[in-house]
């Protein structure tokens, strides 16, 4: 099998993985608040990366950085794992999952914004053009449709779940400008994630989740949405022709992820939440091109 194909195998079990996590976060969070799932997942994911750079024979690699790595981790990780994800698991305990959902897949509108203000990057009228394409997604989807009818509970989950965004693209800015290999600087902020979200739920939560289910919950997220599927989607990137265009396929997962949230979670899909998130991948697909 050539490495193209590969890529494909690859790509494909990121895509498919990836959208069984917002169904994930839904059920995990009927036995756990926002902030345990965010410690034990983050503490999943830090030990599958450990285990993954172990088999690889990379453990040198993380333990071998120099202090100055370390600080960058340890800023890095207040962003992400902790900042980002507390704001959309936040949102995900708020919001039914298809709401939730498309609202986070802003980040790449916010990257192009935060790469022209950082990066020195030109923002054309196609680019802005496309922010507002993508920004009347989010209204649509936090308003239901209904313009006279907002409520404040939808607009504190399209909040936390669009401002979960800019985090991410906070993070994708400073792991752009950070040159070091893509899972050393995954694994060490992981590390440095279990500590903050550690403190953060001895301070404002506590370790006992509601059952059992809430902690295999937990682990699917650290897994398969922090940790394993990143190392996929690498390794898919790795072995592609072009990187640019196996990058399109993510575009598949808040659609795909539409399926898993209607057959297991059984929420009905709104017109305003296909709407909105057509209009949201539009804008992207338009910055894109």
């Amino acid at each position: 099998m050539d490495n193209q194909k590969r890529a494909y195998i690859y790509v494909s079990l990121s895509i498919l993985l990836w959208s069984t996590v917002a169904t994930a976060f839904k059920l995990t969070l009927a036995g756990a608040d926002y902030l345990q799932l965010l410690f034990y997942a983050s503490a999943a994911s830090f030990a599958a990366l450990l285990v993954i750079m172990a088999v690889q024979g990379d453990l040198g690699k993380l333990f071998g950085q120099k202090g100055s790595d370390y600080l960058k981790s340890a800023g890095m990780a207040a962003v992400n794992p902790l900042a980002y994800y507390c704001l959309l698991f936040k949102a995900y305990s708020i919001l039914p999952a298809q709401e939730a959902q498309p609202l986070n897949w802003t980040w790449p509108i916010v990257i192009a914004v935060l790469s022209a203000v950082f990066l020195k990057q030109k923002l054309s009228v196609r680019s802005i053009l496309a922010i507002l394409v993508s920004f009347s997604g989010v209204v649509v989807i936090a308003t239901r449709g209904d313009f006279t009818g907002i409520k404040l509970e939808n607009w504190t989950g399209a909040g936390s779940a669009v401002s979960s965004s800019i985090f991410w693209g906070v993070f994708w800015v400073l792991n752009l400008l950070d040159k070091r290999e893509a899972l050393v600087k995954l694994t060490t902020n992981f590390f440095f994630g279990v500590i903050y979200t550690g403190i953060t739920v001895a301070l404002f939560s506590d370790f006992q989740l509601g059952n059992i289910a809430a902690y295999w919950g937990a682990v699917y997220i650290g897994l398969f949405e922090m940790g394993v599927t990143f190392v996929l989607w690498l390794k898919s990137l790795s072995l592609a022709h072009s990187s640019a265009k196996m990058a399109i396929f993510a575009y598949f997962t808040p659609f795909l992820s539409l399926i898993f949230i209607h057959f297991i979670l059984g929420e009905t899909i709104m017109l305003s939440s296909l709407t909105g998130l057509a209009l949201i991948m539009g804008g992207i697909l338009l910055i894109k091109s």
